[in-house]
């Protein structure tokens, strides 16, 4: 699975004649990346080829999305009936993975309607079902799941609750080659030819025959209420011989409002032209009436400049959707701009809603919008990642701890113990077999092992069966030898059905450093405490014989990583505790990232950490009152429980 940055436009676009599979996604509540089907991502991609600043109607190729629209320019998914907006990105994937081969996995809700995983987990259920895993465990990923391909049951690992799970082929999402030029000049996306009859367009049409009529109210009551011997026609209006044209509204396709032939300047409305006879002294009359209304000068883009406006009206405002210059834009610099008198309608958003009925609220910002009256879009706020910054005399170190720094143990990298006797140590042989099945190779205890002439191991015959001494659960010897040879042969071994740890495990994690100490500020939650940072730095490198790829580079990326945990009694524990994870090599290991998707890359191994240091907008940081357990929890399931044994 591979994801690029934003491109061009807020499109990502991927590496010169290189093959992607394209997938759309939308960002939900709870801040996860939910993915378009197919059928409408092949739609989207058919709409950006034509029109880069268009419109997307969801509803013209799924009726279950009618309400939706996207704009392309903005990035964004509206709404119409609410005025909801989220944004939307575009990410690629690999054409051998699960959107390239059409494979959809979906879990059963308590609706009994399935609901498709979001697109990375789906992409690494579809690996590990390809490479015939019995299981997956999804904590990796940020989800507290097992997953049981042979029973195709999903399985909460905190309340034990069990959903069905399946697998289902449907269209494969586009593939696009190549990219296109950052030096390439977008179109504005003028809309041609007939429009669709479909009941979105008919919407969309008639919210611009909405907003031409709002115009042009507007106007006549600006000269006076149409008095006599004004002339008027449809789509504009002629006045006292100069004639002010109000085109038909392409707010959706992302075009100007209104394009005049006369020429008007004031305080933030420019109009370009020249003005002769009739024409310049009503300019001026104009003028007068608009300078009035006491429009503040701010203008719409900074940077504008007056040549811009040459023959276009500018309005604060009036760039609705399809201008994502005027949604950047701060809220106290927005509302600025907005000149006294006039409405401002806060749009509903992710982190908010409106002071009105949020459908009400929705269609009139599109009105509003169209008629280049300024609209508030909310904009959820951008997560604090760090602190502010902190001098080298003021970081101190952490009470109870010794030191401030550890670095990967040499002793870790040494491997090479004998695996038969390593799964003898820790079971013991049953004479009297079971008629249960054994959940490695899923063959009958009292069959011979599913590996029996697959694997040779002298001294344990295919039809032994062993049991593990702490929990119990019975196995074939020489399945515990084949999962023990596939793992990190560090002396250890974990029970497959409930994870419990014998001897001391250790992970893969390549050479790096640790750092930790105290910084003057505090967590959100946590305010009457200090703060412990935690800083972890691997360079890239060269794979282990240990590792996926021996011999092959892998990358590290984002580091040095920083983290945060309150200075109390309980956060110092998971701070021991960490640093117990950091020198068994448990923190990180060499995989594939399930955020951007690159194999060969550095990644976290199952223990989880708050990165945020002054919100929680992404999941990742403060307040979260049941973190420290959560973290407790994860810790134990690597074996690592006592602080008390943390070595100097």
């Amino acid at each position: 699975m591979a994801r690029s940055g934003p491109g061009v436009s807020g499109l990502g676009y991927p590496p010169q004649n290189l093959a992607r599979v394209v997938v759309w996604e939308w960002l939900n509540e709870h801040g996860r990346w939910r993915p378009y089907s197919a059928a409408v991502c092949h739609h989207i991609e058919n709409v950006l080829k034509g029109d880069a600043r268009g419109t997307v109607v969801l509803g013209q190729v799924d009726g279950q999305l009618t309400p939706y629209i996207i704009d392309l320019q903005s990035m964004h998914q509206f709404r119409q009936d609410t005025g909801t907006m989220r944004p939307v990105q575009r990410n690629f994937y690999e054409p051998s993975s699960a959107p390239g081969k059409g494979v959809v996995w979906e879990w059963e809700n308590d609706n009994g309607s399935w609901t498709p995983y979001d697109m990375e987990i789906c992409v690494t259920i579809q690996n590990a079902y390809e490479k015939q895993h019995p299981w997956l465990d999804l904590t990796s990923l940020g989800f507290g799941y097992l997953i049981d391909f042979n029973s195709m049951v999903q399985t909460n690992r905190q309340s034990q609750r069990k959903r069905r799970l399946r697998r289902r082929m449907d269209l494969a999402h586009p593939l696009i080659m190549g990219s296109i030029p950052k030096s390439q000049s977008w179109p504005v996306g003028a809309s041609s030819g007939r429009p669709c009859s479909c009941q979105q367009c008919i919407l969309v049409n008639s919210t611009r025959a909405a907003s031409n009529a709002i115009l042009a109210s507007q106007r006549r009551k600006l000269h006076g209420g149409g008095a006599a011997g004004t002339g008027g026609n449809i789509g504009g209006m002629a006045t006292g011989g100069t004639l002010t044209t109000v085109r038909q509204s392409n707010t959706f396709a992302g075009t100007s409002l209104w394009s005049p032939s006369a020429g008007i300047n004031c305080n933030n409305i420019s109009v370009g032209g020249g003005g002769d006879g009739g024409g310049g002294g009503r300019a001026k009359a104009e003028q007068s009436t608009l300078s009035r209304a006491n429009f503040q000068c701010t203008p719409v883009m900074p940077g504008l400049t007056p040549a811009h406006g040459h023959h276009a009206l500018t309005i604060n405002g009036q760039n609705n959707l399809n201008r994502p210059g005027t949604q950047r834009i701060s809220m106290g610099a927005a509302r600025g701009t907005i000149p006294p008198g006039v409405p401002a309608l806060p749009v509903k958003n992710l982190t908010g809603s409106g002071p009105i009925h949020p459908a009400l609220a929705g269609m009139t910002g599109i009105l509003m919008c169209a008629a280049g009256l300024p609209v508030c879009l909310t904009r959820a706020p951008k997560p604090i990642l760090h602190p502010p910054p902190i001098n080298k005399s003021d970081m101190k170190p952490v009470p109870g701890v010794n030191g401030t720094r550890r670095k990967t143990q040499k002793k870790h990298l040494r491997r090479g113990k004998n695996p038969e006797d390593v799964v003898r140590r820790y079971t013991e042989k049953i004479k009297v077999v079971p008629g249960e099945d054994c959940t490695i190779c899923m063959e009958r205890l009292v069959m011979s092992s599913g590996y029996e002439g697959v694997l040779h191991q002298k001294g344990i015959k295919p039809e032994l069966v062993g049991k593990l001494g702490k929990c119990g659960h019975m196995y074939h010897l020489l399945c515990l030898v084949a999962m023990y040879n596939n793992g990190n042969k560090d002396g250890s071994l974990q029970c497959p059905t409930c994870k419990a740890i014998y001897g001391e495990k250790t992970g893969t994690q390549p050479p790096g450093k640790m750092e930790y100490h105290l910084i003057p500020h505090c967590l959100p939650g946590y305010l009457d405490t200090k703060t412990i940072r935690i800083v972890y730095d691997i360079p890239a490198g060269i794979q282990t014989p240990e590792h996926p790829n021996p011999g092959k580079k892998f990358s590290a990326r984002g580091f040095p990583r920083h983290c945060y945990l309150p200075d109390n009694d309980k956060g110092r524990k998971v701070l021991k505790l960490l640093i117990m994870a950091w020198d068994r090599r448990l923190i990180f290991t060499i995989g594939t990232s399930s955020t951007t998707g690159e194999v060969d890359t550095v990644v976290w191994n199952e223990i989880h950490h708050k990165t945020e240091f002054g919100t929680n907008l992404t999941g990742h940081g403060y307040p979260d009152p049941n973190y420290l357990d959560n973290v407790l929890t994860e810790l134990s399931a690597q074996g690592v429980a006592r602080e008390d044994t943390l070595k100097d």
